[in-house]
């Protein structure tokens, strides 16, 4: 593998745009406090369109609002976001978070496009979610599968008597015997 995907980044990222968001929207609304009403407001403010992430997680909070609002008192609170983040960093993120908060939260675009290119692969327990675990074993499991090639194509270099230029090959070594000329 030749870029070591880091979880604990991406949920880094997403966690900071959602703690930044709440808290410069919560700035906003001081009086009545961060009511879906008020995230509603926010989505046509200046302001909010104008900050880097308010937008996008303004309108991501009001979309999940009943998910993130534990308590059901109509207010998004601190710990309410907290609670929010703390189930996401457990449980993992979707494509479509991924997808949705990822480049706003700051989170680099190769990461990102990694991320979503391996994403079935990633999701070792296909419940369409990855987890700083999962992307970890990902790596894990990448970096094993790298090093079994590279000695596959040392074993095999080393086996010939013929000739030290063979071309390298991304299978097993009884695979290689039987290659077509074509394809040596």
């Amino acid at each position: 593998m030749s870029k070591y995907l880091n979880g604990t980044s991406l949920y880094t990222a997403v966690n900071s745009g959602l703690a930044n968001s709440y808290n410069f929207l919560t700035g906003l609304y001081k009086e009545e406090g961060l009511t879906l009403e008020n995230l509603t407001s926010a989505m046509s403010n200046s302001t909010v369109l104008a900050n880097n992430y308010g937008a996008t997680f303004a309108s991501y909070m009001m979309t999940n609002f009943s998910s993130i609002d534990k308590d059901n008192d109509g207010v998004l609170s601190a710990s309410d976001i907290q609670s929010y983040m703390n189930n996401i960093s457990a449980q993992g993120l979707t494509r479509e978070q991924i997808a949705t908060l990822g480049t706003t939260a700051g989170l680099s675009s190769s990461l990102q496009e990694t991320v979503m290119a391996h994403f079935d692969e990633i999701d070792a327990n296909n419940d369409n979610r990855v987890t700083t675990a999962e992307i970890q074993s990902y790596n894990i499991q990448s970096d094993l599968y790298q090093q079994k090639v590279e000695d596959l194509n040392r074993n095999i270099s080393q086996m010939s008597l013929y000739t030290d230029d063979l071309p390298e090959y991304d299978g097993s070594m009884m695979d290689y015997k039987y290659l077509s000329n074509d394809e040596n």
